[in-house]
């Protein structure tokens, strides 16, 4: 069995996998981590979804072995210290204790609700869009703002602040700075919303955030933290499935038509841009509490299992053609928001966000295509979220 050296990330095609899991066969591999340690890559379907539904296996950070040598803790940190709250990184019962707060505020019935007001956020960013004029950046005039402004709403946090926070999570996620300059960047982040949570009790507020306050279930760190990892996760990853998402379509006409046209297939062209792009590409990560037989092989208890989404979403096994891009095609379980206890607990934000956003923004422009060649688009390879830096386009 051959022996990866490290996890494949870059991306010869903007919209494809990196070549390097395109020749490996089998759902399961060996692989080399960045600190040395041997652990699994898994590019099966079906078995990333028997490692996310495993309780055998830890989702916390502590003892994993980082993939790549940018995740790696700091000198002389064994493990990256979980902030409480970041429930994100918690086995249950902690991650339990914490999603039980926050279910009900991302239910489906809420996000009904929503519709009209994401809806209302799309229509001004497109109208603020035509009144510039083009060219433009689609990320700074469309992308970004959709879901910053609804995740603003949503907690409560000042959207007038919002350069604060964008620039500070931009920096805590881009993997060319230290693992220094990450921390710093998250602690700056994590001090804006402690000052938060502080005016929050002082200011009562009907906003997501100020009701956490007056529940009175947490302390003022757990507050902060949960503020943190929600405020982060709920503009980082739409804004670039909407970027990358958009240029996308921009490239395959025959499907931006379709999308632009038929009101059916903005649900299922959210799942077939979610399955084909896979912004999630480093991870999910895990590590195995025992031993635990897959794939016919055995990980043994204390190694790290990496999941590959972008292999994972174009598994052969699973979806008939992978490799084309389909927005008709029936919506099937990719596995961009996860599976299991830790699925993604916005899933159906960023859904709706999408749904509306893609449709509406072709609509608006008919005409829009890019100002640049395809090639010259700026990518974010080096990023936990893979995406575009900008997105020049014309109309």
């Amino acid at each position: 069995m051959d022996i990866l050296q490290s996890l494949p990330l870059d991306r010869e095609n903007p919209f494809e996998p990196p070549a390097e899991l395109a020749r490996l066969h089998g759902p399961l591999h060996r692989m080399i981590y960045a600190d040395g340690r041997p652990g699994w890559l898994v590019t099966g379907h079906a078995e990333a979804r028997a490692v996310l539904d495993d309780p055998r296996f830890s989702n916390t950070s502590q003892g994993a072995a980082p993939p790549i040598k940018e995740l790696a803790p700091p000198e002389g940190l064994a493990d990256l210290v979980i902030p409480p709250g970041f429930f994100i990184a918690m086995d249950d019962p902690e991650h339990s204790r914490y999603r039980r707060l926050l279910t009900g505020r991302f239910s489906m019935r809420r996000m009904r609700l929503l519709e009209p007001r994401i809806q209302e956020i799309v229509d001004g960013r497109l109208d603020e869009m035509a009144t510039a004029g083009a060219p433009a950046d689609l990320v700074g005039a469309f992308a970004l703002p959709i879901p910053s402004l609804v995740i603003c709403e949503l907690l409560g946090v000042p959207y007038d602040e919002r350069a604060r926070f964008q620039d500070t999570t931009a920096r805590a996620v881009n993997l060319d700075n230290s693992a220094e300059q990450r921390g710093a960047a998250g602690a700056e982040l994590m001090g804006y919303l402690s000052e938060l949570v502080t005016r929050k009790r002082t200011e009562p507020a009907q906003d997501l955030l100020g009701e956490l306050v007056s529940g009175g279930e947490l302390n003022h760190e757990e507050l902060t933290g949960v503020a943190t990892l929600l405020l982060t996760a709920g503009h980082e990853t739409t804004a670039n499935m909407l970027a990358l998402g958009a240029f996308l379509l921009l490239s395959r006409p025959e499907q931006a038509e379709l999308v632009r046209t038929d009101p059916g297939v903005a649900a299922t062209a959210v799942e077939e841009l979610m399955r084909y792009l896979s912004i999630v590409h480093i991870g999910p990560i895990r590590v195995a509490r025992a031993d635990v037989p897959l794939a016919g092989r055995t990980i043994s208890a204390g190694e790290t299992v990496t999941l590959s989404l972008p292999a994972v979403n174009r598994d052969p096994a699973r979806f008939p053609d992978p490799h084309r891009f389909d927005v008709t095609r029936e919506a099937g379980p990719q596995l961009g928001f996860g599976h299991g206890i830790h699925q993604c607990l916005g899933q159906q934000l960023a859904r709706l966000e999408m749904r509306l956003a893609f449709p509406a923004l072709l609509r608006r422009f008919p005409g829009l295509r890019l100002a640049v060649p395809a090639e010259e688009v700026p990518l974010r390879p080096r990023a936990t979220i893979y995406g575009l830096a900008s997105l020049p386009v014309t109309w």
